[in-house]
């Protein structure tokens, strides 16, 4: 998917500006891939094992790790099984639950505004 349609894609705009990020599923984080994204992004990679190390349960890849991790809880067998558990998942998120993820992303916006990009202290999340 990278070789034969994100390169390309990328190739018809400017991004000499643009970092990557991903998270740290094995299948990312291939030497083969890995190899392949700084070749195209340079040190402007976030990934595991890239110039700019993304370590796992970061704040803002949780949310997201959570609701995957009760997607496959049972291990789905099939595409349907897979669909009703993602939208039984997203059916269960409280919208109490959605402000606050979103207070927090702002807040942590704000802090990376105000400090120019500089690392992020650890930083408590109210639930």
């Amino acid at each position: 998917m990278i070789t034969n349609f994100f390169i390309p894609e990328l190739n018809n705009h400017d991004v000499q500006e643009l970092w990557f990020q991903q998270d740290g599923a094995t299948c990312h984080t291939a030497r083969a891939t890995i190899d392949l994204l700084k070749d195209t992004f340079g040190d402007r990679l976030i990934s595991r094992f890239g110039p700019v190390n993304w370590p796992p349960r970061s704040c803002d890849l949780t949310p997201l790790d959570y609701v995957k991790s009760l997607v496959y809880a049972d291990k789905p067998q099939t595409l349907d099984h897979l669909e009703d558990n993602i939208r039984r998942v997203i059916a269960d998120i409280r919208p109490q639950i959605l402000e606050k993820v979103i207070e927090n992303w702002t807040s942590r916006l704000d802090y990376i505004r105000a400090s120019h990009g500089s690392p992020m202290p650890e930083i408590i999340f109210k639930m």
